[in-house]
């Protein structure tokens, strides 16, 4: 029997890059798609708590969402697909990185997450780069990677964060199993005016740089090789642990 794959996304579902993934993973297994109706870019591991999430199901494979993308993975698994649960979760392909700090905002590593909470190997995929990006370029890795993943699991509570360099695949010089970098970002809150008199404040500032160390996924993204990033969910410090032990005999 067909490996059944769910795919989701932060972009909405008729972003061109979760088309090219489920184009690819088609030869792999049984795709169903399970998507943001609109962008939910920086929705980061949010759910829909306090309204209905309303559905539509556009046929047998295919659902739209107005919720995010962890809200996307929860009905997949709980509602469309609850009589077949998925073998493997794909959440992408994300117009734009998904490097260094940025997985703590972003939707699509979310999305693999929350497929990691619910026991459904998981991986999250983004582009090097926003401008004209090359989803194909990365489609017989990501098809060999997805086929690894099914036959063999991943390491307990561990999904994968991949980012693929935006450049035609000939160029690609590798693949980099690396850590998480760091990303120096430079935000500010712009004052403005709306047209009836009233003060909004708009997010912006300069294009976040990184510190290109070596072994991050910044280091690998910069030289063309494609960066696989193994995460989980637990956050705890655990060398601090010991280190805060003190504490244990404040007075109560």
């Amino acid at each position: 029997m067909a490996p059944r794959i769910l795919i989701t996304n932060d972009d909405g579902i008729n972003a061109p890059g979760i088309r090219a993934l489920a184009s690819m993973l088609s030869s792999v297994g049984n795709v169903y798609i399970v998507a943001p109706s609109g962008e939910r870019s920086a929705a980061a591991h949010s759910i829909t708590f306090n309204h209905p999430l309303r559905v539509n199901f556009i046929n047998k494979r295919e659902a739209s969402v107005e919720g995010t993308p962890t809200d996307c993975v929860m009905f997949g698994y709980y509602g469309f697909m609850k009589n077949a649960r998925p073998d493997l979760l794909v959440s992408g392909i994300n117009n734009g990185p998904n490097l260094g700090d940025d997985i703590t905002y972003s939707g699509t590593v979310s999305a693999a997450l929350e497929g990691t909470l619910l026991g459904i190997p998981s991986i999250a995929v983004s582009m090097g780069s926003r401008k004209n990006p090359k989803y194909k370029s990365g489609a017989v890795f990501l098809r060999a990677l997805c086929g690894k993943v099914l036959a063999e699991g991943l390491p307990k509570n561990t999904f994968l964060n991949v980012n693929i360099p935006n450049v035609e695949r000939a160029r690609i010089k590798g693949i980099k199993v690396c850590r998480q970098g760091k990303r120096v970002y430079r935000d500010m809150f712009l004052k403005r005016l709306d047209p009836r008199g009233r003060t909004y404040y708009w997010l912006g500032g300069k294009e976040p740089s990184a510190l290109i160390e070596n072994g991050t996924d910044f280091e690998a993204i910069k030289n063309n090789r494609i960066s696989v990033t193994p995460l989980h969910f637990d956050l705890t410090n655990h060398p601090a642990v010991a280190g805060l032990k003190f504490i244990e005999n404040l007075r109560r």
